[in-house]
């Protein structure tokens, strides 16, 4: 059979399942869950690939975490990857309910293609990650050797524009604490040590440092703590900041220069000051996206003739984007992470994009992203050169 019959099997096999992936979405939608509680998402999504033929791994790894195969001979084994966690207050304002659809999407069409084929074509395998907002999902799926097989990997994610290179930074998280001392605000006031000015102070030095910060690079934090009451001198003050760059490292620079400006600050003050990262090993942070390129282009070509519009490499590879862990998975098997657009100026992390994420005109776009990545499946499954050609790029 040819590439040209298995993807119209799979496109038809996607459209078929219109109504039953809209309502995918809108249930995670209507229920946002935060990282490594999902568990709503994870029964709908787990119980859905199974009643589709699929075998499913609850729980795995993670609660929440889970794998779904097909197979249909030997062949490539490619991997799609599933989002369902939410944002605290504001719910799906990153549109993983949408993300959630076009990976299940892709799964079914692509499980549809296979069993109309008269060879082997590989395996097809849907991951499931939980806690892409905080909590590093697939890092914990790379160290327990998930992707040790998987020839490539892919996934999509919404935002106000089309766009088959991401432009992902690397990213990690810092709490700062400062400690000084109480007093009566009015009456002792020399008696205190101040760790509301230290956080203050921290914070103006850390906007003054990003004029001299190269133009990749991303800060940006708030105060979590500022003490109790005004009459009370603060004994404590606590910053959270996440610090954003290309490559690690740049990240280790950008990450000196804010220890110093944390640490001047404690220095001025008189406080004492504990600066924590989330990892122990920058190994551990988000990691910036490696496009692998031959991925990318047949991504690109697949999305034009489903009538995408992308911009040119130079105008996407500027364009903005901020961390996941998708980044990790980037450095350890070939993968890709396209942006599409779901009718939208809203931008990521507001609530009017999660507004954007349950209409249909978001659920039409993400048919189109998810047949996007089923046609790239079976132009690999269906060419073996494609594969040669992806992983010589990746080395």
């Amino acid at each position: 059979m040819t590439t040209e019959k298995l993807t119209e099997i799979a496109n038809q096999a996607i459209d078929s399942k219109d109504r039953e992936l809209f309502d995918i979405n809108q249930q995670i939608h209507r229920n946002p869950e935060l990282a490594f509680d999902e568990f709503k998402a994870h029964d709908l999504l787990t119980n859905y690939l199974e009643k589709q033929g699929f075998q499913v791994d609850r729980s795995y790894i993670m609660p929440t975490g889970f794998r779904a195969t097909f197979s249909r001979g030997k062949g490539p084994k490619l991997c799609v990857l599933c989002e369902f966690d939410a944002l605290p207050g504001i719910g799906h304002a990153c549109g993983h309910n949408l993300i959630a659809e076009a990976g299940i999407g892709t799964a079914v069409g692509i499980k549809a293609a296979m069993e109309s084929s008269d060879c082997d074509l590989g395996q097809i395998v849907v991951l499931g990650s939980p806690a892409e907002e905080g909590g590093g999902g697939k890092i914990k799926f790379i160290k327990a050797g998930c992707f040790d097989d998987i020839d490539a990997a892919m996934m999509v994610h919404p935002c106000p524009f089309d766009a088959a290179y991401a432009n992902i930074l690397s990213l990690i998280e810092v709490t700062v604490t400062y400690e000084g001392k109480s007093a009566h605000a009015s009456a002792y006031p020399w008696e205190g040590v101040n760790a509301l000015d230290a956080a203050v102070q921290a914070y103006v030095s850390i906007s003054t440092l990003r004029q001299q910060c190269k133009p990749a690079w991303r800060i940006h934090g708030i105060i979590l703590d500022g003490g109790v009451k005004p009459n009370i001198i603060p004994s404590k003050s606590q910053l959270n900041y996440y610090l954003r760059a290309p490559t690690p490292e740049e990240l280790i620079q950008l990450r000196d220069k804010c220890e110093k400006c944390f640490r001047s600050a404690a220095e001025s003050t008189g406080c004492k000051v504990v600066i924590e990262y989330d990892i122990d090993d920058l190994n551990d942070c988000y990691a910036a996206v490696k496009n692998n390129m031959p991925l990318v282009n047949l991504y690109r070509k697949n999305g034009t003739a489903l009538g995408i519009k992308f911009p040119p490499l130079d105008v996407e590879s500027n364009l903005p984007g901020g961390s996941t862990d998708m980044g990790n998975v980037s450095q350890v098997v070939p993968s890709i992470h396209p942006m599409y657009g779901i009718g939208t100026k809203a931008v990521n992390h507001t609530p009017e994009f999660t507004n954007a994420t349950c209409t249909e005109y978001a659920h039409r776009q993400t048919l189109i992203a998810a047949k996007s990545m089923a046609m790239t499946m079976i132009d690999i499954f269906t060419d073996p050169n494609l594969l040669v050609e992806i992983k010589e790029s990746f080395k």
